[in-house]
Order: C-alpha cells, then sequence, then structure tokens
C-alpha cells in the first residue's frame, strides 16, 4: 500500500465500486474477514457496502490511518 494518506485516498478514488475483502485485526490474534463494494470516499474515512448474507450491518467506515497502519488490509477483486 502508499505510504501516505493522500496516497491511499487518490488509490481508492479510483476503486470505488469494485469489490473488495477487508481484513481488519480486532484484537489479540482475532482477525475477522468482510467482503463488500467501496461505495464512497470521504476527506477522512471510507464507506464499503457490505454484502447482507453475510453480515448483520449493511455498511461500515474505515478511516486512511487504518490502512496506513496495517490495522485492516485491503484486498481487491480482480
Amino acid at each position: 500500500m502508499p505510504t501516505s494518506l493522500l496516497k491511499i485516498k487518490s488509490k481508492l478514488d479510483n476503486c470505488i465500486g469494485a469489490g473488495l475483502t477487508v481484513t481488519s485485526h480486532v484484537g489479540r490474534k482475532k482477525v475477522t474477514k468482510r467482503h463488500g463494494i467501496l461505495r464512497e470516499t470521504f476527506p477522512a474515512v471510507f464507506i464499503v457496502e457490505l454484502s447482507h448474507e453475510e453480515n448483520a450491518v449493511e455498511r461500515v467506515s474505515y478511516s486512511y490511518t487504518d490502512v496506513l497502519t496495517n490495522n485492516i488490509i485491503l484486498d481487491f477483486d480482480n
């Protein structure tokens, strides 16, 4: 991933509408994986719309800082 918040945002701006898997580190040795679609980007956060079958919530937001610090890992579908 890029090394600055502006680079992360610009890369995600180009991927709006793409499917992705978000792997997030919840706690000690706990990892969650969620599959969804990148819907919107804002100055400090981006929104992922999750698939309804797998998740109880419809949308979740993450900050670009989470990507920069590797708290979450984004894997885009090809």
